[in-house]
C-alpha cells in the first residue's frame, strides 16, 4: 500500500474516532461488561450456552481452556474484519469498544469465583437469568450504535454470500454452535440453551 493510501486510511480513522459520541462509547463498553458478567457468573457454571460467538467462546473455554476474554476478542475481530465493508466505520468503532468492554471485565471477573455456583442445579432459572444478561447487554450495545459480538458481522456477510435472509443467517450460526456444544453439554441442557437464545433474542 502506498504512503498516500496509508495517510488517507489514517485520516479516515481519525475522522471516525472524532465522530464518536462519548455517551455511546460508555454505553457500548459498560453494556458489554454487563453481558460478560452474566456469561461468567451464569452461563459458565450452569452448562447453559449461547449461539454464535458467545457460545463459541464457551466451547473453546471447555475444550481448550481458552478464556472467553481472549477468544471473544479474537473471534469478534475476525468477524468485524470480514464484514467491515457492510457495517460501516462508526459501527465497527463502537463494536470494537464493546469488544474491549467484554474482554477486559471478563478477565477481571475470572480473578474471583462465580457468585452463583448453585445455578448449576437450576437450569431453567439459569437459562432465564443468563438470557436477561445477554439480551440487555447486547441490546444496549446495539442502541449505542455497535454490537457486543461479531455475530452481526458474520450474519451480514453470510447472508449475501449464500443468498439467505438475514434471520436465516443468524439462525445458522446459532444452530452450528449449539450442535458443536453437544460435544460437552447434555441434550437437555441444550434444550435449556435454546430457551436462553430465544429469550435473549
Amino acid at each position: 500500500m502506498s504512503s498516500p493510501s496509508l495517510r488517507g486510511l489514517w485520516n479516515e480513522c481519525r475522522a471516525t474516532v472524532r465522530g464518536l459520541e462519548r455517551w455511546r462509547c460508555c454505553m457500548a463498553f459498560f453494556s458489554s461488561a454487563f453481558l460478560a458478567f452474566g456469561l461468567y457468573h451464569v452461563h459458565s457454571v450452569s452448562g447453559i450456552t449461547e449461539g454464535g460467538v458467545l457460545g463459541a467462546t464457551l466451547l473453546l473455554d471447555h475444550w481448550f481452556s481458552l478464556s472467553p476474554a481472549v477468544s471473544g476478542f479474537v473471534l469478534n475481530l475476525l468477524c468485524y474484519g470480514w464484514g467491515w465493508r457492510l457495517l460501516g466505520r462508526s459501527f465497527i468503532a463502537y463494536s470494537l469498544i464493546a469488544t474491549v468492554g467484554f474482554s477486559l471485565p471478563y478477565k477481571l471477573y475470572e480473578l474471583f469465583p462465580p457468585l452463583w455456583p448453585q445455578l448449576a442445579e437450576m437450569p431453567l432459572l439459569a437459562a432465564v437469568v443468563g438470557a436477561l444478561f445477554v439480551g440487555v447487554g447486547a441490546g444496549l450495545s446495539v442502541r449505542a450504535g455497535g454490537a457486543s459480538g461479531g455475530d452481526d458481522a458474520l450474519a451480514l456477510s453470510i447472508s449475501p454470500l449464500l443468498r439467505w435472509r438475514l434471520s436465516r443467517a443468524y439462525l445458522f450460526t446459532d444452530v452450528v454452535v449449539l450442535l458443536l456444544s453437544l460435544s460437552y453439554i447434555p441434550v437437555m441442557r441444550i434444550a435449556f440453551s435454546l430457551i436462553t437464545v430465544t429469550i435473549s433474542s
